[in-house]
């Protein structure tokens, strides 16, 4: 599921597919980079299952996809997992700090040899 993405620089309607919304890309007009997404974006079970592996943020409205909820054993909101792999690394509720979050995507990628 592609995310529309406005170029800062020349405010072009870019289409940026899951796969890349962790990367910095071009517009499609100007050709000014246009850097990772970088505020939580709305998703459904679809969005999520093309994120596997991507350090990308996903907001999940709980309300509107309980079975997703459920699957996670969501009992409070805010709750943040990280997934590697497409499995459960990390799931904590409650309110985290940037560099706590950050700590974690860092030690969910895989290494590279």
């Amino acid at each position: 599921m592609p995310v529309i993405h406005a170029c800062t620089h020349c405010g072009q309607k870019n289409r940026i597919p899951g796969k890349y919304l962790a990367s910095t890309g071009r517009c499609g007009a100007c050709k000014s980079p246009l850097p990772p997404i970088a505020e939580p974006i709305a998703a459904d079970e679809a969005l999520a299952a093309d994120m596997a592996g991507k350090a990308v943020v996903l907001k999940v409205d709980t309300e509107k996809y309980p079975q997703l909820a459920a699957r996670f054993n969501v009992r409070g909101i805010p709750n943040f997992v990280v997934f590697s792999g497409g499995r459960v690394v990390m799931q904590q509720p409650g309110v985290v700090n940037h560099a706590q979050m950050e700590q974690w995507l860092k030690s969910a990628a895989p290494v590279s040899v």
